[in-house]
């Protein structure tokens, strides 16, 4: 969800799993405006990284048959992340892979998580629970008050905002569990 001018601010907060993360959200007053649904989300970048290297982000999300395609500009990080994010609907994830393809953009990492939006009546925010293959995490996403006032309500303090993309939180748990980077996506075996 990105804002009316094409601008997004979110924090994440890990919690201990789905089930406790809906029961903040439903003590809090938040009900569920999008039921879960399983996202594919695959990053596009240069043989080089040049999109990395400038913090920039180019991604096919596909997310209950809707295929979207999303450009993020580099973050601007301080308590809240936010950056530019600009999106636009296809028809065919596979032709838009084969535009990128001709454009010099391969996929360079791909992650899946199943997702949940929630709203709470007369507020501009959204709330979502993100069950990854690395664990479950609230995203706020809304103005910075908007924010700060629902991590509060949540019981979460600014020390435990994380800013960082799905991405760099993946590289970061590869390391803590010593195993090789690859792409985030859940066990087909189970």
């Amino acid at each position: 969800m990105s804002g009316a001018n094409g601008h997004e601010t979110e924090i994440k907060l890990r919690t201990a799993g789905p089930s406790s993360a809906r029961k903040l959200l439903t003590r809090a007053g938040f009900r569920v405006s999008r039921h879960r649904v399983f996202e594919v989300n695959t990053l596009f970048d240069t043989a080089v990284l040049t999109l990395r290297g400038e913090q920039k982000l180019l991604r096919v999300r596909e997310a209950g048959g809707v295929v979207t395609i999303t450009y993020k500009g580099p973050p601007e990080v301080a308590r809240h992340k936010s950056r530019e994010e600009l999106e636009a609907e296809a028809a065919d994830a596979a032709a838009i892979t084969r535009v990128f393809d001709r454009l010099g953009f391969r996929p360079v990492f791909r992650y899946e998580k199943y997702r949940t939006e929630y709203r709470r009546p007369r507020s501009s925010g959204v709330a979502t629970v993100d069950e990854t293959p690395i664990g479950t995490f609230l995203e706020l996403e809304g103005s910075p008050a908007w924010i700060d006032r629902t991590a509060r309500s949540l019981s979460f303090r600014e020390s435990d905002y994380i800013t960082l993309s799905y991405g760099r939180l993946y590289l970061h748990w590869c390391e803590e569990q010593g195993i090789e980077p690859a792409n985030m996506v859940f066990s087909r075996g189970k």
